[in-house]
C-alpha cells in the first residue's frame, strides 16, 4: 500500500521480488535436493558442505586439479546427482550420444593408470569416469534414438508421421560419413563432459579431464565396443589441501577468439 492508503503496484512488485527470493531459499534449504535429507546424508558420510555458487564463480573457479584427496570419498548419491544434473546438456536432436564407465575400485583404477601415462591422479581420485562417445547414436533401432522419438511424440514436438523424416535427418546430418559420425559423437559428448565439470565445481567437487592415455589399450582392458570413441577420462573428487593449487592458465581474450575471413 502507498502512503495514501492506495495499493502501490511498484511496491508490490519489488516486495514480491524480495519475498520470492527468501521463499526460494527457504524451500531450497528445507525441501530441495540439498535439503534436510541430503544434509543428514552428507553429515553421515562426512561429505563437505555444499555451496550454491554464482555461475561466473563456477566458471572462474573450476580447475583441472592434479592432486586429489584419496581419503575423501564421493558418495553414490552425490555421483548420481552430478551425472543427472549434467544430463540436462543439450545435444543434436536430443540424441545424447554419451555414456560413462564409473571406476571406484583400486584394482580397476590401477589398471587404468598404467594405460594413462601413469598419472597418479587416476588412482588417487575416488572416482574416475571413462567418457564414451557413441558413434552409432544416430541410427534407426538404437535404443536412445527410438526412446527419443517416442518421447518427442508424447510431448507433442513431433508426430508419428514424421518418423521417416526424423530418421532421414539424423542419417544425413550425423551418419553420412565416418567423419560426420565422429564429429556427432565427440561434439555432443564434449558438451556433456563440460557440464560434468561445471556441475561438479558447483557441488564442491574438483575434476581433471585427461586425454593422455592409450585408447586402444583402454578399449581392450575395459571391453569397450568399437562404436564408442573415448574422448577423455575424467577424475572426480576433492582437491588435496596440503598441495598447492597453481595459478589459472592463460586464456584467449575476446579479440583473440573473434575472427573474420
Amino acid at each position: 500500500m502507498g502512503q495514501d492508503g492506495q495499493d502501490n503496484g511498484k511496491y508490490r512488485i519489488e516486495s514480491w521480488g524480495g519475498s520470492r527470493y527468501i521463499l526460494q531459499q527457504l524451500l531450497y534449504s528445507c525441501y530441495g535436493k540439498h535439503g534436510l535429507i541430503r544434509e543428514k546424508y552428507r553429515k553421515a558420510n562426512h561429505e563437505p558442505k555444499e555451496a550454491v555458487m554464482d555461475f561466473k564463480d563456477v566458471m572462474y573457479q573450476r580447475r583441472a586439479v592434479n592432486f586429489f584427496d584419496p581419503e575423501q570419498p564421493v558418495s553414490d548419491a552425490l555421483l548420481r546427482e552430478l551425472v543427472e544434473t549434467a544430463a540436462n546438456t543439450p545435444s543434436s536432436f536430443n540424441l545424447q550420444p554419451w555414456n560413462l564407465i564409473v571406476l571406484r575400485e583400486p584394482e580397476s583404477k590401477g589398471r587404468l593408470e598404467k594405460l594413462a601415462w601413469n598419472q597418479s591422479k587416476v588412482s588417487e581420485a575416488p572416482v574416475v569416469l571413462i567418457v564414451l562417445a557413441d558413434r552409432s547414436g544416430w541410427k534407426e533401432g538404437h535404443s536412445v534414438v527410438e526412446r527419443n522419438f517416442q518421447e518427442m511424440v508424447r510431448s507433442g514436438s513431433m508426430t508419428v508421421e514424421q518418423r521417416e523424416w526424423f530418421l532421414g535427418a539424423c542419417g544425413s546430418l550425423y551418419g553420412a560419413s565416418e567423419e560426420r559420425q565422429q564429429a556427432f559423437a565427440c561434439k555432443n559428448t564434449g558438451f556433456f563432459a563440460m557440464s560434468l565439470m561445471l556441475s561438479a565445481k558447483n557441488m564442491g567437487l574438483d575434476t581433471h579431464p585427461m586425454d593422455g592415455f592409450d585408447m586402444e589399450g583402454v578399449r581392450k582392458a575395459f571391453q569397450i565396443p568399437d562404436n564408442f570413441w573415448i574422448p577423455l577420462l575424467l577424475a572426480v573428487g576433492y582437491f588435496r589441501k596440503d598441495k598447492e593449487l597453481l595459478p589459472p592458465k592463460w586464456r584467449k581474450s575476446y579479440t583473440d577468439i573473434v575472427v573474420s575471413f
